[in-house]
Order: structure tokens, then sequence, then C-alpha cells
């Protein structure tokens, strides 16, 4: 089975679809973490970022990046060394990682990547074009999505911003809005609700609550019959 969580920048998608893979017993396939992880070693190899859009498949190849599941967990890797988490959400993979993600060579390249990484298997994967591109087909479709306010305050507490003024959070929330205006305003798969998709919005639910909603979609899907 598979289960394809998609919504905006800050709307707790991976850390959402990472718990509802552990309440399952699936793997978590993290697409963020691929195109995060792409950036980072675009950064550190010197490769320009105006340079990405011109990018082939085999371009992407040198880069180095690789992932394998540890625990049902996505782990990256450069060049054969992992990479840790605070250095796939740093503040410079953060600024470019919309570039990346709206490559057509890097998206061609990634997309066979996450199809053989599902294979076989049952996966949540999350990102932004999960169930209109890279899995039309799963059997659980999921729209998270939050207020930008709301989204601005989770993300600066993920930072470990203990005091939220009003000043950051507004900051932040236009920072937002400008890369849910980029993602769903590129060429190449935009973000936006697949058709099938259940929307579920989080603004005024727990964290349990949301995993709650996601888990107990995924089995009453399980119960009933599967699609080939």
């Amino acid at each position: 089975m598979i289960i394809a969580i998609d919504g905006p920048a800050g709307s707790g998608k991976s850390s959402t679809a990472r718990a509802v893979a552990e309440r399952l017993g699936f793997r978590h396939l993290d697409s963020g973490a691929w195109y995060r992880a792409l950036t980072l070693a675009a950064l550190r190899d010197g490769v320009a970022p105006e340079r990405w859009g011109e990018l082939a498949e085999a371009d992407v190849d040198t880069l180095g990046v690789d992932a394998s599941f540890r625990g049902g967990v996505l782990v990256m890797s450069h060049h054969g060394a992992e990479l840790a988490d605070d250095e796939l959400r740093g503040e410079a993979v953060t600024a470019n990682v919309s570039r990346m993600a709206s490559a057509p060579g890097v998206r061609a390249w990634l997309l066979g990547r996450q199809r053989a990484q599902a294979r076989g298997r049952d996966v949540v994967v999350d990102g932004r074009d999960i169930g209109t591109v890279v899995f039309p087909g799963a059997e659980v479709k999921v729209y998270l999505d939050a207020r930008a306010d709301v989204r601005a305050a989770r993300r600066l507490l993920q930072r470990g911003q203990a005091e939220l003024s009003p000043a950051a959070v507004d900051a932040e929330a236009g920072r937002l809005r400008t890369r849910d205006a980029k993602d769903a305003s590129r060429p190449i798969a935009p973000l936006r609700r697949a058709a099938d998709a259940v929307l579920v919005d989080t603004s005024d639910l727990s964290f349990e609550e949301q995993v709650d909603t996601i888990v107990a979609l995924a089995r009453t899907r399980m119960e009933g019959p599967r699609t080939s």
C-alpha cells in the first residue's frame, strides 16, 4: 500500500508521515529529504543555483546523492557520507530547495528512484506532487494543510525558537506564502491537491489528532478491496 501525503511548506508532512508510518509498520519515503540532499550536495560541490534548471539526469548522478532505509526511515548520504537532519534543514538549503525541486532534470531523475524505493513495499510518501505525479494510483491520498500563521509558528518552533513574537511569525508566514506561490506556479509538477485526496486541515488539530485521522483513513482502505 502507498499512502501519499501532499501539502504546502510547513504543513508538517514529514513529521506526520513518519508517525503514520511508525503506527502502521510502513516505511517512510521522505521526498523532501531527497530534494534537500540534492540541494546541499549541489551547494557543496559548487554547482551554482542558476545552473540547476539545466541539469540533465546524468549531471544529477554526479552529485553523489543516495538514500537507504534504516528502521523504516530514509537516511540520505552525499558521496557515501550520511547527512544529518540539521544539515538538510539549514538556512542555505531551505532558501534554495524550491529551485532544485523545480528543475526538470532533477525531477525526472528522482521519479524513478522514488518509485523503485516504493516497489513491493508498504510506504508513506510525503511531498508536493506525490498523489498527482509520483504515485497517482496511491491507495490513500491526503492533502495536509494549515493556516500560514500556524505553519509559521510550527516552523519556528522546529528550528528551536523558544519565544514566538508576532513579528517573527508574520515574517515567517510571509516567507511561506512566497514559497507556496512558487510551488503552485512552477510549470512542472506544481503543488496542488489531487482530485481524490482527502483534505486534512491541521490548523486546530493536535499532532496526535492529525496522525489518528490519516491512520484511520489507511485502516479503512486496508479493510476494503485493493486496486492493482
